[in-house]
């Protein structure tokens, strides 16, 4: 005996096509992360440049601020060289750089000179003072 099973099957339904997004929300992901590491990458490369870079107003304020007032030819040169560095910083700079200049001019061009007097020194700290750097 034989069975035929000639049923109708009406619950079936053809194939339909699933919209699957997930492949670019994953490219996205991933050009986000690209781009986070090279900004990061950048901005670390940036850093590390730019660490260690000479800055000649500083060398020239450690140098003003390391001067010897012993030796008062040596130390008139001194500021008037590294002061120099300042002196376009403001108008008020370069107001008490020239009159630090006039100071320190008996100081200069001779073969012996004096000690520096308390008022000159007193201008030469003012001056420090004042720098910015």
């Amino acid at each position: 005996m034989q069975q035929h099973y000639n049923i109708p099957l009406h619950d079936i339904k053809p194939l339909v096509g699933v919209e699957e997004y997930s492949l670019y929300y994953l490219m996205g992901v991933g050009v986000i992360i690209i781009l986070l590491l090279v900004g990061s990458v950048y901005l670390i490369f940036r850093w590390l440049k730019t660490r260690n870079r000479y800055s000649q107003r500083k060398e020239h304020y450690k140098a003003l601020c390391e001067i010897d007032y012993k030796d008062a030819k040596r130390s008139a040169y001194d500021v008037t060289y590294y002061g120099a560095t300042f002196k376009d910083d403001s108008p008020r700079h370069a107001q008490m750089y020239h009159n630090l200049l006039s100071r320190l001019e008996p100081y200069k061009y001779k073969k012996s000179v004096d000690d520096l007097e308390d008022e000159v020194i007193s201008y030469i700290e003012l001056y420090k003072g004042m720098i910015d750097v």
